[in-house]
């Protein structure tokens, strides 16, 4: 369908899906920011754009609310699965994506309704090594290293998942607060040892296989739920020795299980849901053209 799109979301973390040669427009940083909009536009937390692959079954772009391009997206990749599912895009149950970030495996789970209610997402690899965020820090991994955000030294750990991370911890039964991680997301996502910013979690160990995290992505702020930053703060916790896998990771949104292998390989199983099909309408069309 001429401009149709798919709107879904993981544990509150909503992503719009669509084709964009089915569009009448292009989906300019500028453009992409106006549809992302959630008072001018349709509202999302960014935008899955299906593209051609050579390397796996289905290609795709994601966009973050800026407007600026994201690597990898967990939460993204299951909503994308039962978006090719749900419009018929695939009537398969395991197919392969390539992201900007590597290759994914995903595996669609359906329900009695026969819909992909839940997908798991072989996520790739966690590295520590500050090339791969990238850290501008010369060091050889990114291991509880210092860090100062305004008057405050906290002690971090980078690692990415396919796009970058930076993880901070506290103690069991010391838990975050939602005012400190909206003090502390927006200098940690634009600090200037991350040249190309990075994602942000407050996280904390409830558990000998769980976490509590708060979540601030780049580009888009603070998010109800992340699948990279879950697969980012469980394998952070499990090479500093604070749990031990699988993993339990739970945010504001909810809960998702990350499986972490001896050599940081890492699968994340969590729900999805649509929300709605529809089309842009040729008046939001010409404030886009």
């Amino acid at each position: 369908m001429k401009n149709a799109f798919f709107k879904g979301h993981g544990l509150g973390n909503d992503y719009i899906a669509l084709d964009p040669d089915e569009l009448d427009f292009r989906l300019t940083p500028k453009n992409i920011r106006a549809v992302c909009d959630r008072n001018w536009g349709v509202g999302s937390d960014g935008i899955l754009a299906l593209s051609k692959s050579r390397r796996a079954d289905f290609g795709v772009r994601i966009y973050n609310p800026d407007g600026s391009e994201a690597e990898k997206s967990g939460n993204g990749l299951r909503i994308f699965g039962r978006y090719l599912y749900a419009t018929r895009r695939t009537r398969r149950r395991s197919f392969t994506v390539e992201t900007k970030g590597g290759l994914v495996a995903i595996a669609l789970h359906i329900d009695k309704h026969g819909d992909a209610s839940a997908a798991t997402v072989e996520m790739g690899e966690a590295t520590f090594a500050p090339a791969a965020l990238p850290c501008s820090l010369k060091v050889k991994e990114l291991i509880e290293r210092p860090i100062r955000v305004g008057d405050e030294k906290l002690i971090f750990t980078g690692v990415s998942v396919g796009n970058p991370h930076c993880v901070v911890f506290r103690e069991k039964g010391h838990p975050w607060t939602r005012q400190e991680l909206l003090d502390l997301g927006p200098d940690l996502e634009n600090h200037k040892i991350f040249p190309k910013r990075t994602n942000v979690q407050l996280a904390v160990p409830t558990g000998p296989h769980a976490l509590y995290i708060l979540i601030w992505e780049r580009g888009a702020g603070e998010t109800q739920a992340s699948g990279s930053s879950s697969c980012a703060a469980a394998s952070a916790a499990v090479r500093l020795g604070l749990v031990s896998s699988p993993v339990t990771v739970k945010a504001p949104g909810g809960t998702l299980h990350i499986d972490v292998d001896e050599d940081y390989s890492l699968t994340m199983k969590g729900p999805v849901a649509d929300v709605f099909q529809g089309r842009f309408t040729s008046s939001f069309l010409r404030s886009v053209s």
